[in-house]
């Protein structure tokens, strides 16, 4: 039985980067409606939001890098 840790490492910070989204936006965004009601939740979403953008595509510039500098090392 082979185990794949490399594999597994990836699925596991996949994965807490999600719950980390999630837990963000619904309960960050949920506190902020049950306090401040629905206009505090709807600016709070879209700074949230206005906030992940960037992040997300430096995310993506990363991702092509890695991509083309691995398609130069095999190819």
């Amino acid at each position: 039985m082979s185990r794949d840790l490399r594999r597994y490492a990836r699925q596991t910070n996949f994965r807490l980067i999600v719950g980390f989204i999630l837990l963000l936006f619904i309960v960050g965004d949920g506190l902020i409606y049950w306090f401040y009601g629905q206009g505090a939740a709807l600016m709070g979403l879209l700074c949230l939001v206005g906030v992940s953008m960037p992040l997300t595509l430096i995310l993506i510039a990363l991702w092509i890098i890695d991509w083309v500098a691995n398609q130069n090392k095999t190819g």
